[in-house]
């Protein structure tokens, strides 16, 4: 440890521009990782905020809720607990005179069910009657206000904002939380049509009559459009960041191996074991990425303070020790490589004798 800081403070220009890339692989990491939970995020908040175990759908909506369809008949031997609740869903472009369009997701729910009353509000109360909504806290932040009156869908009855939900969202779009009748309404033309799902928090739930079916939480997710490519997309640019360190902190120390082969060579002579130089070369790897993590962590919190709420981003502490043991696992692997060369260093050769 004592030769890997006392070179690095010889060579501060040179060590410098090594954490200097360090730390902006590691911050870009960060930020990639950061993005990829909160997008995964923002696709099965509601889901999370449910509870949900198990979703009961018709079995031809190729696992989608958008586009399944429970009539009176598929419901008919349906046991209902305080665990299971009925949902309409629909998605709904919504407009408002002097605010922002926006694409959402019309959630119909029922009164006496558990997500009517787990929904936590920011602000207002939660939808009592048909043409009563309770939105998701995104559209505050466009400037929508309680007492706004929405058109959804083109719609001529207006819908009002009675109140604003914390974390409604689902498949990334915001949610409006109504009533199945409104939902119902915003339909038409299926009279026997009772709701597109079941959901169910008891994780032993199975209801499967007629065209109903039901599937484990964890499938649905998965069927959310571009969910699975997108977290693919992530971990793939992520995966490969890692390679780069790696490359970088190999290449690196190597060709700093490689230029002070004869500095080793007169220690190995003065009598300094060649356990003490490889010690010296996998601390000098940690050191350098550790200071190159600290910087990151620093800017990666400056960065989460300062962009703005529409930016989907969550830096969680899982990220921060994924991120911070997979960078110094990469630094000890990268040291490694060098260390053949320390190991064959001939003290006689080197010094030209």
């Amino acid at each position: 440890m004592f030769l890997a800081i006392k070179e690095i403070k010889r060579e501060k220009l040179r060590y410098g521009l090594i954490i200097l890339m360090i730390f902006l692989i590691s911050y870009l990491i960060f930020v990639l990782s950061a993005l990829a939970t909160g997008l995964a995020s923002e696709n099965t908040q509601a889901l999370e905020s449910w509870d949900a175990q198990k979703v009961v759908l018709n079995k031809n909506a190729n696992v989608s809720m958008s586009q399944s369809f429970l009539t009176k008949s598929d419901l008919k031997k349906a046991s209902l607990s305080k665990d299971e609740a009925l949902l309409g869903q629909i998605p709904v472009v919504v407009k408002k005179a002097g605010r922002l369009q926006i694409s959402a997701q019309f959630i119909g729910v029922k009164k006496k069910q558990f997500i009517y009353h787990d929904q936590e509000l920011i602000a207002g109360r939660r939808a009592k009657k048909n043409y009563e909504v309770a939105v998701d806290q995104a559209f505050k932040t466009k400037g929508y206000k309680i007492g706004d009156k929405l058109a959804l869908n083109g719609s001529s009855r207006k819908y009002k904002i009675v109140g604003f939900v914390k974390n409604a969202k689902i498949n990334i779009a915001p949610i409006i939380y109504g009533t199945l009748g409104s939902w119902k309404k915003l339909r038409q033309g299926m009279p026997t049509l009772e709701a597109s799902a079941i959901i169910s928090r008891n994780h032993d739930y199975k209801y499967n009559y007629k065209d109903s079916k039901t599937y484990p939480i964890d499938q649905f997710i998965k069927k959310l459009p571009g969910y699975t490519a997108q977290n693919m997309t992530f971990e793939l640019m992520i995966g490969f960041l890692y390679i780069i360190s790696l490359i970088i902190i190999a290449v690196f120390l190597y060709i700093l191996t490689m230029q002070k082969m004869h500095n080793y060579a007169v220690m190995r002579a003065q009598g300094i074991s060649s356990s003490t130089l490889v010690k010296a070369t996998v601390s000098q790897a940690i050191i350098l990425v550790l200071t190159g993590l600290i910087i990151a962590l620093a800017a990666m919190f400056v960065t989460v303070k300062v962009l703005p709420a529409a930016v989907p981003i969550s830096f969680t502490p899982e990220i921060i020790l994924t991120g911070t043991v997979g960078l110094l696992l990469t630094a000890i692997i990268g040291s490694l490589i060098p260390i053949r060369s320390i190991l064959k260093v001939d003290p006689a050769q080197a010094i030209g004798e």
